[in-house]
């Protein structure tokens, strides 16, 4: 089904989704809330790949982000049990809408609350990294493995996506981020900053807002690479989570150290 899947999502790719970068007419933009934007793209492709993998997988349910926006109730079937599709058709939206990249399509299968597979393709690049659960993870069919040493704070890259931050904690992090060797606020796409950690582009990403179809993805593969995904508290994600505070690294000690680096008297406590 690895197979079929990547072949699915190319095809919505360069049929739905590519054909309308730097080409969207302004009523085919519209925006779901502050800085929240959805086009065209994004409504059509959601429905072009749910066709596709329910008939994959017959049985199975989906969890579109844009099925979500209009009615919140969807993303109830994360944590229901039996094999549910999560979508994210275009993730970049921002991105897309500008005219700029990265922007990709992202999809992970859920069974009874684990991700044991998912689907991540840089639309322009034309690059397919996937995962199976306890299989590895793969860029465009060659074994990706993510860094397994830990060179120390002064060493290590990544980004802090602190847009959605409240602002104590942001200026809590800001504070000590500075140890770090380098951190910037990301690419504003998922689908980037995942992969880029199980390739060594960079060593971590810290993300706040968290939603299955930025994440369910990601972490698989982050994870089948030697990688570890955990809320603030040191829990393991899971995709049904509805927490606040997410950070993903390469390895268990550049967790720890980043951890340590940017809350060094303990986790926040974060109110639901």
């Amino acid at each position: 089904m690895l197979d079929q899947v990547s072949d699915l999502i190319r095809e919505v790719a360069q049929t739905v989704v590519l054909p309308r970068f730097r080409r969207l007419a302004a009523d085919e933009v519209h925006q779901k809330g502050p800085g929240d934007m959805v086009t065209i793209a994004d409504q059509e492709a959601e429905r072009a790949l749910a066709r596709g993998l329910t008939a994959l997988l017959p049985g199975s349910s989906v969890v579109g982000e844009e099925a979500v926006a209009a009615d919140p109730a969807v993303r109830d079937r994360v944590g229901a049990g039996g094999a549910v599709w999560i979508v994210d058709p275009v993730d970049g939206t921002n991105n897309f809408a500008a005219g700029r990249t990265p922007f990709c399509v992202m999809v992970a299968l859920v069974r009874d609350g684990e991700t044991t597979a998912s689907w991540i393709l840089d639309v322009v690049e034309d690059r397919m990294t996937v995962a199976e659960a306890g299989a590895g993870a793969f860029r465009d069919g060659e074994r990706v493995t993510a860094r397994a040493d830990n060179p120390g704070p002064g060493d290590l890259h990544g980004v802090i996506a602190n847009r959605y931050f409240p602002g104590d904690i942001r200026a809590h992090v800001d504070a000590h981020a500075t140890t770090l060797g380098g951190f910037t606020t990301g690419r504003h796409c998922a689908g980037f900053e995942y992969p880029a950690i199980a390739t060594d582009l960079q060593q971590f990403a810290m993300f706040w807002r968290i939603l299955p179809w930025d994440h369910a993805p990601g972490t698989l593969i982050v994870r089948e690479a030697g990688g570890v995904a955990r809320h603030l508290d040191g829990e393991d994600y899971r995709p049904a989570h509805r927490r606040k505070g997410l950070l993903v690294a390469a390895n268990e000690e550049i967790w720890k150290t980043v951890h340590t680096t940017l809350f060094p008297d303990g986790p926040p406590t974060i109110e639901d």
